[in-house]
């Protein structure tokens, strides 16, 4: 019964103390500011609150030092491995200057995303981290006056809250749809799911490509707003193949989609890339090592991460100052791999390709 009682009582400060045979003031001074007391204090501090597993109250500590060393970051999605970089990033960055990176999914929902900020805003992290621009209004406010850096990351933004560090979603769309028009396709489909702001942004870029290059969409596009994945991106190839038989290459939302369509191919029969051209988005680990290799439109998801993070530390380490250029493009680049190639009757005059970097 009393091992019962114990459990589910928890570890205060004072029990730390009683333990270590100090004052309460002396395990709290010992857990803030270790420097100012001596070593073998310390160790007795120490050893009773691994004896205890005691856990500071950090409502305590923020309010002893107005300090939390936390970091809120709120992304798309847990299982997206487009993210895997990103947090990587984040956390090498953070977790060595001895900060912890709280972590909350906002499932591609502007709504959740709104309580997700709430949420992490009522922890009082001391900057916070967005993989998004397109905030709610009143999460917009919510991050106004909190008090602390924000950066929105991922796309660009016109009207950043604080600092914004991204790339265009838009031109990278619209430079994967103009390269496939230089290697001499005409038609050209594009497909893509979830049908997030960077989706969408993503498709108007091909649009716009299509419609410069004097090209028909009619019947090449395929957009759902169900969860993307490879069963998926063979789905929607099958739809267009339906209304454009003809179809000659396909620039996909990402790299799922894209792999969808590979695999499609090889079950219908359809040589890639000799039949088919295929681009897709993000350039995940995977896509390299494909057969045959996808070409794909490569985001510098660890820069934007590790960049964010520094300029956070710098802001809190520093002065305060926000850097010079608030609005920081990082662009992105075409990874051309085995999955496209040029038309035989392609048309090699007329404005260079988009810069590409072969792999």
């Amino acid at each position: 019964m009393a091992d019962t009682q114990n459990r589910s009582r928890r570890v205060k400060l004072v029990d730390v103390a009683l333990k270590a045979g100090v004052s309460s003031v002396t395990v709290s001074r010992t857990l803030r500011r270790p420097d100012m007391v001596s070593p073998e204090l310390r160790q007795r501090v120490e050893r009773a609150v691994n004896e205890l597993a005691y856990i500071p109250s950090r409502a305590a500590s923020v309010l002893a030092s107005s300090r939390t060393h936390t970091i809120g970051v709120v992304i798309s999605s847990l299982t997206n491995g487009v993210f895997a970089d990103y947090l990587r990033a984040l956390h090498d960055v953070f977790l060595p200057a001895g900060f912890q990176v709280l972590v909350l999914n906002s499932r591609y929902s502007p709504a959740e995303e709104e309580r997700a900020i709430a949420t992490l805003l009522g922890q009082h992290p001391e900057a916070m981290i967005l993989a998004a621009t397109d905030q709610t209004a009143h999460a917009r406010r919510l991050l106004e006056r909190a008090g602390v850096p924000v950066v929105q990351t991922m796309e660009l933004s016109d009207d950043p809250i604080d600092i914004n560090i991204g790339l265009s979603q838009c031109e990278a769309g619209y430079a994967a749809t103009r390269y496939l028009a230089r290697l001499g396709h005409r038609r050209i489909g594009a497909i893509a799911a979830r049908l997030d702001s960077r989706t969408r942004s993503r498709i108007e870029g091909y649009r716009r490509a299509m419609a410069e290059a004097g090209l028909d969409t009619e019947g090449l596009v395929a957009l759902t707003h169900r969860r993307s994945s490879v069963a998926i991106g063979a789905e929607s190839l099958r739809e267009v193949l339906k209304t454009a038989p003809d179809l000659e290459a396909v620039f996909c939302g990402n790299d799922d989609l894209a792999l969808g369509v590979l695999f499609e191919c090889g079950r219908l029969g359809i040589p890639v890339p000799g039949q088919m051209s295929i681009v897709g988005f993000n350039d995940l680990e995977y896509a390299a090592s494909a057969f045959p290799s996808l070409t794909s439109v490569a985001t510098p998801r660890y820069e934007m991460g590790r960049k964010s993070a520094e300029i956070v530390l710098e802001i809190i380490r520093g002065s305060g100052k926000r850097p010079v250029s608030r609005r920081i493009d990082l662009s992105f680049s075409i990874s051309e791999r085995q999955s496209t190639s040029r038309r035989p009757e392609a048309d090699t005059h007329g404005a260079a390709l988009p810069q590409v970097s072969a792999v």
